[in-house]
């Protein structure tokens, strides 16, 4: 094949030394990453409180859809390589892909299903199925294009622009960061904001629709830069010839099984029938190489966690940063801006600091520490689950129930329940915490006056007992209580009405005397409500955190006037998110410092082991064990179900220790190579078994030219 035919070289300029078509192709990968990060940054989140998945099963989701993005790479490098070409192969799966953003933000649309206008889908089906399909779309079109990008953007500089080739790989990888680190900080604020048509809820489709056309636009600058491509046609895949020289190894083999037959030195070995030798001892390399890769997995399965249960963790925690209020999903942002952070450290500080120690830090060894220190970050997250454990309500269990008494009226009340100590509830306040009874009624009696009271209680519940001024009335009214902390950090807030005679409070209506309103989803900061009776008005203004329930108690003496709002009393029923959400940078700092220490001297190792040929097999290998390390966390969630969180954690760190050490006994055992070397050496012996043949060849020729002379000397004698 001529280089004609191999390549098809379009019409690209060059400033100060770059071919123009790589900056089409570095601002395409910028957005691409950009669009990937920011999706499945609040995926998790979407799962969670828009589908309504539980814990468990967002996790798994989310997991899944990770393992196939890092799945679906072998079969890009694939097609590209053997069918369509790079180019060709980028443009439909970045088709694919931008389809898949736009079906997965339309997905998220509430309105769609939302017949009766209350925020919430009525048919949670079509979005799951639209979620899914578009989620499926994308995994196929990120995969595809993942191993296709980088290499279309080598293929664009000439043999004498080896150090611009360089520097585009160093700005590629940033531009990798780069889209990560500003995706997972807009689109948690997207995500934050409250849009809808006819109900305002959290705005999934923004968050979602943004990284749709950040594809779209990647996808229109790729194709704008395509008269300036160098076009590599495709020339055959590697991993297929590998992959039918095992197969041919193991089927010859079997048939060879029998003792009759003698043994070889190595299993490959029984491919020498049909491939060449230096094939085979390739292949030999990377096969030595993969075996080390099988213990991997388990590290991706605690790093990939960050998008999930980390996440999910956040959202029990006070986001409040002084002027500065972060979104669960935006703790992400801390690992890209460590890994910016890190890398040039470890590289120009830490490594050379322990080499000067003396210590012989090889790459296997840098892989185990990492491997630790991710198993440490874990240790760091159990830690955090267990204080935040601390700070969560106590919920009834299914035999039990738990009741509050809120006094509305101006005088305090002494009040004794079964089984308690009497207590008294000061003038338009409520006992301090919830009362567990397992019984299905009690006797409620005051001191002074002496009054009793028989109420009903229902178990699995929480209720509030609205004692009036009046204790004498009729009716007492007993509210049922939220059963969970309010979801996404909003705060459930109502209020009860003690005074003789109806008002009006803005967002929650007209609330009756002696009763309390429904309860409403305030996000945390600073909120204000107007109260009015009709003739007066009265402003109430409190600070709300993150995950609180409060009962806000107009009492029985409320005066109006300009002091009006110092009367009305709050009852926290559901304490806000206190333990602050700083803590997780710990358990961030050493999940990145392993990620670091492992990944990419992990991709350095594979590569100084890999033949020249064969780095491709060893990068798709990588890219398995990440897609089984994700694979590992879909099946601990599912079948492991563990009540506790900090005790899932904590399995995941033990799995991760014991990994560790058996990984750095196969890395005790494990002899480094030299490719190049290896197979020099090959090809010196083909030379030479070649040169052999050729020698062979001409002595039967002269054998032979000499056989003819002698017939042709006896043909003349005759």
């Amino acid at each position: 094949m001529t280089d004609e035919e191999v390549v098809k070289k379009g019409k690209s300029k060059e400033v100060c030394g770059y071919p123009v078509s790589i900056f089409f192709i570095v601002v395409n990968e910028f957005c691409e990453r950009f669009s990937y990060y920011g999706m499945r940054a609040v995926l998790v989140l979407y799962f969670r409180y828009f589908l309504r998945f539980d814990d468990d099963l967002a996790t798994s989701i989310y997991h899944t859809f990770v393992a196939l993005c890092y799945l679906t790479p072998i079969l890009g490098a694939v097609v590209a390589d053997s069918w369509l070409g790079k180019f060709k192969t980028i443009i439909y799966l970045s088709i694919v892909y931008a389809i898949g953003q736009v079906v997965m933000a339309v997905s998220a649309i509430h309105d769609i299903t939302d017949t009766d206008r209350d925020g919430t889908p009525d048919n949670l089906t079509l979005h799951i199925v639209l979620s899914m399909v578009g989620l499926l779309l994308i995994a196929l079109g990120t995969g595809g294009i993942k191993p296709c990008v980088a290499a279309f953007g080598g293929d664009q500089f000439q043999d004498h622009q080896a150090k611009q080739r360089s520097t585009f790989f160093s700005v590629f990888y940033l531009c990798i960061n780069g889209g990560s680190l500003l995706s997972t900080i807009i689109t948690p604020i997207l995500r934050g904001q409250e849009c809808g048509i006819h109900s305002q809820q959290k705005c999934y489709p923004l968050a979602f629709g943004v990284p749709a056309a950040l594809m779209v636009v990647a996808l229109v600058v790729f194709i704008i830069g395509s008269g300036m491509y160098h076009k590599t046609e495709p020339q055959g895949n590697i991993m297929l010839d590998v992959c039918k020289c095992i197969g041919f190894a193991i089927k010859n083999r079997f048939r060879h099984r029998s003792s009759s037959y003698p043994k070889r030195m190595h299993w490959m070995d029984w491919a020498e029938e049909k491939y060449e030798k230096l094939l085979i001892a390739q292949i030999k390399m990377v096969l030595k190489v993969l075996f080390l890769y099988i213990p991997l997995p388990m590290f991706w399965t605690l790093f990939d966690q960050k998008g999930s249960r980390w996440t999910l963790q956040a959202t029990t925690m006070d986001g409040n940063f002084g002027s500065l209020i972060l979104q669960p999903d935006q703790m992400q942002t801390v690992n890209p801006i460590l890994i910016l952070t890190l890398v040039p450290i470890m590289d120009s500080v830490v490594y050379p600091l322990i080499k000067k120690c003396g210590l012989n830090f090889t790459p296997l060894r840098r892989m185990t520490v990492g491997m630790f220190l991710a198993a440490m970050a874990f240790v760091a997250a159990a830690l955090v689950q267990i204080q935040i454990d601390k700070t969560l309500p106590t919920f009834p269990s299914s035999s039990q129930s738990q009741l509050k008494l809120l006094n509305m009226g101006s005088i305090p009340l002494t009040v004794t329940l079964p089984n308690n100590d009497p207590f008294v509830i000061e003038a338009a306040k409520a006992n301090a915490n919830y009362l567990t009874f397992e019984e299905e009624s009690i006797n409620v009696s005051f001191q002074s006056p002496a009054i009793s009271r028989t109420i009903s209680l229902a178990k699995d519940k929480r209720h509030t007992l609205l004692i009036p001024s009046n204790l004498s009335a009729p009716m007492w009214e007993m509210t049922d209580d939220l059963m969970a902390k309010p979801e996404q950090g909003a705060n459930a807030i109502r209020f009860v009405n003690g005074m003789a005679g109806a008002v009006n409070v803005s967002t929650f209506g007209s609330i009756q005397y002696s009763s309390a309103s429904n309860y409403s989803l305030i996000s945390n900061g600073k909120a204000t409500f107007t109260i009015t009776n009709g003739a007066n008005t009265c402003e109430y203004s409190r600070e709300f955190g993150f995950g609180s329930s409060y009962t806000l108690l107009i009492p029985s003496h409320f005066a109006w006037g300009p002091t009006c709002s110092e009367s009305i009393s709050g009852v926290e029923d559901i304490q806000p998110n206190s333990f602050h959400m700083g803590w997780q940078i710990p358990q961030y700092f050493l999940i990145t410092c392993g990620e670091v220490v492992f990944s990419v001297t992990g991709l350095e190792f594979s590569y100084s082991q890999a033949p020249s040929n064969m780095k491709a097999v060893l990068q798709a290998g990588w890219l398995f064990t990440v897609a089984i390390g994700n694979f590992i966390v879909l099946i601990v969630a599912e079948i492991a179900q563990i009540e506790e969180q900090w005790a899932e954690f904590v399995l995941f760190a033990s799995l991760l220790v014991a990994v560790c050490v058996i990984f750095s006994i196969m890395a005790y055992f494990y002899t480094y190579m030299d490719p190049a070397e290896i197979e020099a050496q090959f090809r010196d012996k083909g030379g030479k078994e070649e040169s052999d043949k050729e020698e062979l060849q001409m002595q039967k020729k002269d054998v032979v030219d000499h056989h003819n002379e002698d017939d042709e000397a006896k043909q003349t004698k005759m």
